[in-house]
């Protein structure tokens, strides 16, 4: 039996990097917000470091002013993926795509098309949208959180039977007889939900996989009853191992309940890491990342602690009195970190650099400090693989690649070349094409 190994993937955002103000950052062009250039040119860092995927988050509208900080998602994911495609090899592709607000023929039809351009490294990442803010740009109302769902069931098993229906041995292309393609392997799937509906066929024939894999990102019930029964690859957000392993446990057990191989499905959790030759040049990368931005982040510090805290102490340590009286919120998973973070002894602003109001968790310092995070979590069998979300693109997935990645493979943890051409060969997950024949 084969030693298990990492898989990594790497969020892609708005051609800056994770951190708010990362469009202001040493080196980076500011207009790389809608510079596909150099969306291309941060794919190929990450491909040369072995990354199995790329992954494109998405929000459809526009969640706070931009004075300051740039949007962290603005350009359309299957655009940006279809620009990618064309300027790597290997990587995979996966873009985020709603179920709520797109019709399942022209989801099934984009991500096909971006699968068959990639050669196979197409992935889709089925999510449903919750937020008031991007209904309206839809001229909608958000729908109850059941219905939602009910219509995401259908739009994933619309699509997969789009996919399938250009059947694989339908394409003849055969000059000689003058015969393009057996009319009799590429039928109408006519099916009718309750939300959505397709008569197909689907003009498209197979991929190197065969069709998109299917990815994951929802939480609850409701996101477990729709990984368990489709997808390959789950996006998580956890802020300790335990959370973690628990999460992963819940995501291959809905697998079973669904008839699948627990096996068949990948949980993934996020990381965000401040890398540097010390930790106190790590922490004064982060700080100088976080000046416009810390400020007004020191009241929620404050109610993560338990502790009426004010700006004007953004640069000194908590005092005795406050360290006696802070209290992690339960609220909060990310508070644990903020509490032992303050007990160092740290300013606030130092507190802050630790990245502890970050979306994932920060490990701070050398790149054999993520490493070792990175090995931790993985050996606990806590997660597969992590999607890693760069602080600056334009520095830090090459820092990233040519010192953390090297470590990874020292130790055997971390494969040296791709072992295949397509997502599912990265992912290590089986072929599929159409839908499942397990699932009722």
């Amino acid at each position: 039996m084969s030693k298990r190994q990492m898989i990594l993937g790497m969020q892609l955002g708005n051609g800056y990097g994770s951190q708010p103000m990362a469009w202001k950052a040493p080196g980076v062009g500011p207009a790389n917000y809608t510079n596909f250039d150099a969306q291309v040119r941060y794919a190929q860092a990450a491909e040369r470091g072995k990354f199995a995927f790329l992954f494109l988050p998405d929000f459809a509208g526009m969640s706070k002013g931009p004075e300051q900080e740039a949007p962290m998602l603005n350009l359309d994911p299957m655009m940006t993926l279809a620009a990618i495609a064309r300027g790597t090899e290997r990587i995979g592709l996966v873009a985020t795509g709603s179920t709520t607000f797109n019709e399942p023929y022209n989801t099934a039809r984009q991500f096909k098309t971006l699968d068959v351009m990639s050669h196979g490294r197409a992935g889709w990442n089925a999510v449903t949208t919750s937020d008031p803010l991007v209904a309206a740009n839809y001229g909608q109302e958000i729908a109850p959180r059941p219905e939602r769902y009910e219509r995401a069931h259908e739009t994933i098993q619309i699509a997969q039977a789009l996919w399938g229906s250009w059947e694989k041995d339908a394409w003849i292309k055969d000059p000689a007889t003058s015969q393009f393609a057996d009319a009799g392997k590429i039928q109408p799937i006519n099916l009718q939900g309750k939300h959505v509906a397709s008569r197909g066929p689907l003009p498209i024939p197979p991929s190197e996989q065969g069709q998109p894999v299917v990815f994951q990102a929802g939480g609850g019930d409701y996101g477990l009853g729709l990984a368990g029964r489709y997808a390959n690859a789950v996006i998580g957000a956890t802020f300790t191992i335990e959370d973690s392993k628990a999460q992963r446990d819940a995501v291959r057990k809905a697998a079973v309940d669904a008839g699948r191989d627990p096996d068949e499905i990948k949980y993934f959790a996020g990381v965000m890491p401040a890398i540097a030759g010390s930790k106190r040049e790590a922490l004064d990368r982060r700080v100088a990342l976080g000046r416009e931005v810390f400020p007004a982040r020191v009241p929620y510090l404050g109610a993560m602690l338990g502790l009426p805290l004010d700006v004007s102490q953004i640069d000194q340590p908590l005092t005795r009195e406050q360290l006696e009286a802070a209290r992690p919120s339960p609220f909060d998973p990310r508070s644990q970190r903020a509490y032992e973070v303050a007990q160092e002894g740290w300013s606030i602003r130092g507190i802050l650099a630790h990245g502890v109001i970050d979306y994932h968790p920060t490990p701070v310092g050398t790149a054999e400090e993520t490493a070792d995070h990175l090995q931790e979590w993985f050996e606990a069998e806590a997660v597969d693989g992590f999607w890693v979300s760069i602080d600056v693109y334009e520095d830090g997935i090459d820092t990233f690649v040519d010192q953390v990645v090297p470590i990874l493979q020292e130790g055997g943890l971390y494969p040296t070349d791709y072992q295949g051409t397509t997502l599912r060969d990265h992912l290590g997950v089986p072929e599929q094409y159409g839908q499942d024949p397990r699932l009722s």
